[in-house]
């Protein structure tokens, strides 16, 4: 067996001393020339969870500048960095990566394959997307500044046409942004098109399309809707560099360019990209909910046929992020009912969650606690997205922070809650080790305490007016009390993460041990060792229901009927 192939419990050897620095040397080049799924989902995940760091850091500088009135913290052009740094760094860095890192770990265990179908493939589409995010921040090198910043993009998450453009934005920060999305985009389209041919190729025999786990379902529409979404952004970032440098004029509205196109096309890749990032947040849920309950999923059919629809449907509401810009009386009506009827789909499976919860004997476990959390908050965060699809009071409301507590709700509230528990529920399968409920419990309560702290109190900050996108405020508007309140909601939680950071680090060497099965699960990945080997089974398994292992533990189950 190559090293590079070793189980991450040989590779990270705690006890390692100067006389075996060769050794972990070797084994940390396996790490980087590995084509393992299960190494380059940690590797995924690793990068993200460091980024995240990053990410919460420069949130936290924001809300520092924010907290009082006429506050010097951080320059208008400072802050205007760490604005786009935040918002890229968690829509391209965290998000996704920490999603596809999922899916690189859990979706071949799931369908009994032994790797992915393309392995080289999902090394290379990794290291491209680790490129871009170290090319995205090698801009903090390129210039003096305070907090070496001096040369990071300054143009917001969105980067809308004309400020982009050189007269706008000289130098060179706005090239790094363009060409980091750019390569990380390249590496997000190739890791979409693996999970694709790896599901639709690789299952293991009995296992059809309608005994898939939902999580592999999804991850399956997730991809699907990724080749949709990445291309029209990519297309967006050549069409700004051949601007910025060849004269193409194409967002030059002096030259008969014109900047709603730039517009047009972030967002079709916008506002699906929410979908690209929850849908898998969904899947994790769908794996947790049910194992902690001790139930099965209510209503699988109807869970597939609403994320199917959830896909098609998230193509044609981009526009509601555009109710201002002055489109026709009857586009603003088409985006509105659009948005709208996004939220059936949507709304089939909160009622289906509710009752997989319903009657069940829960276990109130950290990732269950991370999940009941998600599902109260993407609650409202539906419901406050149905109000902005209204596009008259979406028109008073646009550029508040109505509209930043909203999708924070989405990305945070939904996405983030998520991935926590998802870290949490299948950390054991990676390392043979639980991490530590205590600190778990103490991450979840912080966390969503200062959760609700902070976003709950940015609503009423947009109904009062406050606009989005400032880095400071006149003390007479009466937003002073409510911004020190959201400031130190964002304090706790960066405790709560740096907790978390703490718990994922130490449990890997003093985490009790779990075992192959620790949760009592049903799915594939549960039937290996922990962590699995290179091989992932010895022999192909074959299914003939939804949960197959619990078949092999419990096979007189009342449900077993129901669910084969």
């Amino acid at each position: 067996m190559s090293d590079y192939a070793l189980p991450v419990s040989q590779v990270i050897d705690p006890s390692t001393s100067a006389s075996e620095r060769s050794t972990f040397l070797e084994k940390l080049h396996g790490w980087v020339v590995t084509v393992d799924h299960k190494r380059l989902g940690i590797l995924y995940i690793l990068y993200s969870t460091f980024f995240l760091l990053v990410a919460g850091a420069e949130a936290l500088m924001i809300r520092i500048q924010l907290a009082y009135p006429q506050n010097h913290v951080l320059s208008a052009q400072v802050y205007n960095r760490f604005f786009t740094m935040h918002g890229t760094t968690m829509v391209f860095l965290v998000g996704m990566p920490f999603l596809f890192g999922f899916a690189n770990y859990i979706v071949p265990l799931q369908i009994g394959a032994r790797d992915m179908a393309f392995p080289r493939l999902n090394a290379f589409s990794f290291w491209l997307t680790a490129f871009g995010g170290s090319l995205l921040y090698y801009s903090f090198l390129g210039g003096a500044g305070l907090y070496g910043v001096g040369n990071a993009p300054d143009v917001g998450w969105f980067a809308y046409a004309p400020l982009t453009l050189r007269a706008f934005s000289p130098g060179h920060a706005t090239d790094y942004w363009a060409l980091a999305l750019i390569v990380s985009g390249f590496g997000t389209l190739g890791t979409a098109i693996n999970i694709i041919a790896t599901i639709i190729s690789m299952r293991c025999k009995g296992m059809t399309l309608m005994r898939m786990p939902l999580f592999t379902w999804l991850l399956l529409i997730v991809s699907m809707l990724t080749l949709v979404t990445i291309t029209p952004l990519t297309a967006a970032q050549f069409m700004l560099l051949i601007d910025r440098y060849l004269g193409g004029h194409f967002f030059d509205t002096q030259a008969g360019g014109s900047s709603l196109i730039w517009i047009h096309f972030f967002w079709i890749f916008g506002h699906p990209e929410v979908y690209v990032l929850v849908l898998p947040a969904f899947a994790i849920a769908n794996e947790v909910i049910p194992v902690f309950c001790r139930k099965a999923i209510f209503g699988y059919p109807a869970m597939v046929a609403a994320s199917v629809a959830i896909m098609f449907v998230s193509l044609s509401v981009w526009a509601h992020h555009m109710f201002t810009v002055g489109m026709t009386s009857v586009s603003n009506a088409f985006f509105t009912l659009s948005t709208m009827l996004v939220g059936v789909p949507t709304g089939i499976k909160i009622f289906n969650w509710i009752a997989t919860l319903w009657g069940g004997r829960i276990r109130f476990t950290t990732p269950m606690l991370f999940c009941i959390g998600f599902l109260f908050q993407f609650l409202i965060a539906g419901l406050t997205g149905i109000m902005l699809s209204v596009s008259p009071w979406d028109w008073q409301l646009h550029n508040s922070y109505f509209v930043i507590a909203h999708f924070h709700y989405v990305l945070v509230g939904a996405i983030v809650f998520c991935i926590f528990a998802g870290i949490y529920y299948w950390y054991p399968k990676a390392t043979g080790r639980l991490m530590g409920e205590t600190l778990g419990k103490w991450h979840f309560w912080l966390f969503v305490i200062g959760f609700h702290i902070t976003f709950d109190t940015m609503h009423f900050l947009g109904l009062m007016g406050m606009p989005r996108s400032i880095y400071t405020y006149q003390p007479d508007r009466g937003w002073n009390f409510l911004n020190l309140v959201v400031s130190i909601g964002g304090l706790i939680q960066g405790i709560a993460v740096l907790i978390f950071a703490y718990n994922f680090i130490v449990s890997y060497w003093r985490g009790e041990v779990a075992g192959d099965d620790p949760w009592d699960a049903w799915t594939l990945e549960w039937t290996t060792s922990s962590p699995p080997p290179v091989y992932n089974f010895e022999e192909e398994p074959e299914v003939h229901s939804r949960r197959p292992l619990w078949d092999l533990k419990h096979p007189d189950d009342p449900d077993w009927e129901y669910e084969s």
